[in-house]
C-alpha cells in the first residue's frame, strides 16, 4: 500500500522539524552594547557649595604639599619611614609595636565616613575625595587655558589649528607639572622629601622615581581624562553607600511637586504668572545639568552617580533669584521631608536617630580611648627573646645563668641612657652590660646575662622581669616579663 500524499508531507515535516536550523541575530548597525563616554564640559558656577568645595581644595592641598617640608626636632614633621620602620607624626614617634594606633586610626576614619554618609550623604565624595579635589584643580587649569564651557565646546569641535595646539599643549603641560609634583610629594611622605628631591634631580633611587612617576601618571590620567568615570565605575563607595543611607539622610534633591506643576516645566518670560498657566517653577534652562561634574540630571530623582557636591543647587538658586522665585527648588533635604513637605526644623530633628547615635557614640568612644592611650603611652619599647642556643647553665661561683637578647627602642626625640636591672628571684642580677646609650629614635639589640645563686629556687621555669629605665627620668621605664630556667 502506497503512503498517501498527506502522510508523506507529515513525515517530511517531522524530519524538517528535527533539523537544527542556525539562527543569526544581527546587531543593529551603529549600535553597541557598550555606552560610549560623552565628554563632559561642566559650566563654572558660584555659590555657597562652590565656595565650600574650593575651601576644601585649598585646605587639603596646602596640607598635602606643605606638611612634608615642615621640621620638628630636626626631622620631617610627618614621615612614614618604611625602611627604618619609624613613623614620625608631629612630634610623636611610633615604632612597629605601636601599629595598633594606625589600625585604630583607620577604624576612626571609617566610622567618621559612615556617620557623615548617614547624616548628609556623599559629603566625602563631593568635597574631600582626592579624585574630586584633583579633578577640580585640573578643570580650573582647563578653564584658564581653554576658556569657559562654550569656548571649550567650540575648541572640541574645531580642527587642529595653531591656536588649538597652543591651548591644548599649554593645558597638558600644566597638568603634567602638577601631576609630577604631586607624585614627588606623595613619595615624600615615605622617604625624607628633602633628600628625595636631591636624589630625583640626580637620577638616584630607581624605586623612588618609579613610585613618583606611577602616582603622577595616576593623577594625570584620573583627574585629567577619566574624571567622573572613576566615581561612576571604579570607586566601590558609590555601590555600597545605600547601605548607610535611609529616607532621613540629607541628599541633593529636586522638588518635583514645585518644579513640574500641572503642565510640567517650560521656558517663560520673566514676570509671567506661570502658576496661572499650570507651569512649575522650573524653567527648563538645563543649568543644573551643565554644572554637574558627573553629567546627571538631578530632576530625574536620586541617582547613585550623584556625588552630592551641591553645584546644581548653586546654579538653580541663581536662576530662581533672576526669576524672582523662592530659592530651594533644588536643595539639600531628605526624601521624607520632600514627600511630606516638612519644614527645615522638622527635617533637622530627624538627625538624632538610632543609626546616627550608634555611629557617633562609637566614634567618640574610640577616639577618646585612643587619645588617652597615646597620652599614657611610654615612649620606650622593650622586647625580650631567650637565647635558644644556651637555655640555662651553671657558671663559676655557683651561679645559674640564663642568656637573653633584648631589643630596646628609644621612642623619644632626645638621646637617652638606659639602665638594666632584674627582679623576680632573690639575688638575681644582670651580669652583663647594665648601661645602654641610645640616640633619639634609635633601637638596639643587646645580650643580657641574668645570674641567680644556685638553690635559690626549685628546678623549673620561674617568672622574672627585666627592667629598663632611663637615667634621670623615672617615668621612662618598662618591665619586660620573661622566664628564668633553673636546671635540675
Amino acid at each position: 500500500m502506497k503512503p498517501s500524499h498527506d502522510s508523506s508531507r507529515n513525515a517530511s515535516g517531522k524530519a524538517a522539524a528535527r533539523k537544527t536550523i542556525p539562527i543569526h541575530v544581527a546587531e543593529p548597525e551603529g549600535e553597541s552594547f557598550y555606552e560610549k563616554r560623552q565628554k563632559i564640559q561642566p559650566r563654572s558656577v558660584t555659590g555657597r557649595f562652590a565656595h565650600w568645595r574650593w575651601a576644601l581644595v585649598w585646605i587639603t592641598q596646602l596640607f598635602f604639599y606643605v606638611v612634608p617640608w615642615l621640621q620638628i626636632h630636626g626631622r620631617q614633621a610627618l614621615l612614614f619611614d618604611l625602611e627604618q620602620r619609624r613613623f614620625y607624626i608631629f612630634g610623636w614617634l611610633l615604632v612597629p609595636q605601636d601599629f595598633i594606633y594606625l589600625a585604630v586610626l583607620l577604624i576612626i576614619s571609617a566610622l567618621a565616613l559612615f556617620l557623615f554618609t548617614t547624616v548628609a550623604g556623599r559629603l566625602w565624595c563631593g568635597f574631600s575625595c582626592p579624585q574630586t579635589v584633583y579633578t577640580e584643580l585640573f578643570m580650573w587649569i582647563e578653564r584658564r587655558t581653554e576658556g569657559d564651557r562654550s569656548a571649550r565646546l567650540r575648541l572640541d569641535g574645531s580642527g587642529w589649528t595653531a591656536e588649538k595646539i597652543l591651548k591644548r599643549g599649554g593645558k597638558h603641560l600644566l597638568w603634567v607639572l602638577v601631576a609630577l609634583w604631586t607624585g614627588v610629594t606623595f613619595v615624600g611622605y615615605f622617604v625624607p622629601i628633602r633628600a628625595l628631591v636631591v636624589d630625583l634631580a640626580s637620577f638616584v633611587g630607581p624605586w623612588q622615581m618609579f613610585w613618583a612617576l606611577f602616582y603622577a601618571a595616576a593623577t594625570y590620567g584620573n583627574a585629567g581624562f577619566l574624571r567622573e568615570q572613576v566615581c561612576k565605575y571604579m570607586c566601590p563607595y558609590a555601590r555600597f553607600q545605600s547601605a548607610m543611607m535611609d529616607s532621613d539622610t540629607q541628599v541633593v534633591s529636586y522638588d518635583s511637586a514645585r518644579g513640574e506643576g500641572e503642565k510640567g516645566r517650560a521656558p517663560r518670560a520673566k514676570g509671567v504668572d506661570h502658576h496661572a498657566q499650570g507651569l512649575g517653577d522650573c524653567i527648563d534652562c538645563g543649568l543644573c545639568v551643565q554644572v554637574c561634574p558627573v553629567g546627571i540630571d538631578i530632576r530625574n530623582g536620586l541617582q547613585y552617580e550623584c556625588i552630592g557636591c551641591g553645584l546644581c543647587i548653586d546654579a538653580c538658586n541663581s536662576v530662581m533669584d533672576k526669576m524672582h522665585y523662592p530659592r530651594g527648588l533644588i536643595r539639600l533635604t531628605t526624601q521624607k521631608a520632600l514627600a511630606g513637605g516638612w519644614r527645615a526644623a522638622q527635617t533637622w530633628r530627624r538627625i538624632a536617630r538610632p543609626r546616627v547615635l550608634l555611629y557617633a557614640t562609637g566614634l567618640v568612644a574610640i577616639s577618646v580611648a585612643m587619645v588617652v592611650s597615646l597620652y599614657q603611652r611610654t615612649p620606650l619599647q622593650v622586647d625580650v627573646v631567650r637565647d635558644r642556643g644556651t637555655l640555662s647553665r651553671i657558671v663559676a661561683g655557683g651561679q645559674i645563668e640564663n642568656i637573653y637578647r633584648v631589643q630596646i627602642a628609644n621612642a623619644t626625640e632626645q638621646p637617652q641612657r638606659f639602665r638594666l636591672s632584674a627582679s623576680g628571684l632573690d639575688g638575681i642580677r644582670v651580669a652583663s652590660e647594665v648601661e645602654v646609650p641610645l640616640d633619639a629614635a634609635q633601637d638596639r639589640w643587646v645580650v643580657v646575662r641574668l645570674q641567680a645563686p644556685y638553690g635559690v629556687a626549685a628546678a623549673g621555669s620561674h617568672t622574672v622581669h627585666i627592667q629598663v629605665q632611663a637615667e634621670g627620668d623615672t617615668a621612662l621605664q618598662v618591665a619586660a616579663k620573661t622566664t628564668f630556667l633553673v636546671p635540675r
